[in-house]
């Protein structure tokens, strides 16, 4: 079987996903998941269940990366040690263990066909973390959001910075610049006289 030639962006991971799958399954999308029946010839190769695995978990698609585990064969779970590292990154972003992603990212010798995948999970979920500390924080410990994002905390204070956010460094502590709301559409006029018209006949009756 070809190794697809990765380029790291948002598209190239999305044609290798729809490869993998091809390769691996023949996948009717239905409810609650995927339905999936073996594709003929038998058993996927170790590559396609590693690629498929890590491009779920880059995704965020926790539904069909626990389907994808749980059925592929126990022997060559046993056998090839880099699908059971792909998992355990896997299962730290199932329990939302931002630090503990990053640990187990770093944990593992990648091979050449897995690492641009992990390498980009990594910087996916440090976007992620970015984006859930300036919605959920008026004001976090710099090493607690060092943790959270996976970075040194010097690197991680200097970046936040750089995005308009604030850091006092006599009480370590960093303040979080809440995201831009997302602009209202403007209704157009005929919209707006409707609303005001049946207001008026509501508060008439």
């Amino acid at each position: 079987m070809p190794v697809a030639v990765m380029a790291e962006s948002s598209v190239s991971f999305r044609r290798l996903l729809e490869q993998c799958e091809t390769q691996e399954l023949e996948v009717p999308r239905g409810l609650g998941g995927s339905a999936c029946a073996p594709a003929p010839g038998g058993i996927a190769t170790p590559l396609v269940y590693g690629q498929l695995l890590a491009l779920y978990l880059l995704h965020n698609d926790m539904n069909n990366a626990r389907y994808l585990w749980k059925r592929i064969p126990p022997a060559i779970k046993s056998a090839n040690a880099e699908l059971g590292a792909v998992w355990s990154v896997g299962q730290r972003i199932w329990q939302r263990d931002f630090p503990g992603i990053y640990t187990a990212i770093s944990a593992h010798q990648w091979s050449e066909t897995i690492q641009p995948i992990m390498e980009a999970l990594r910087d996916a979920t440090r976007r992620r973390a970015f984006g859930l500390v300036s919605q959920a924080y008026t004001s976090i410990v710099a090493d607690d959001f060092a943790a959270f994002v996976g970075l040194p905390v010097e690197e991680a204070v200097k970046g936040v910075l750089e995005q308009g956010w604030q850091a006092d460094f006599a009480t370590r502590m960093v303040m979080p610049k809440k995201p831009e709301p997302a602009p209202v559409p403007p209704i157009p006029n005929e919209q707006q006289l409707a609303r005001l018209t049946d207001y008026v006949a509501f508060l008439e009756n």
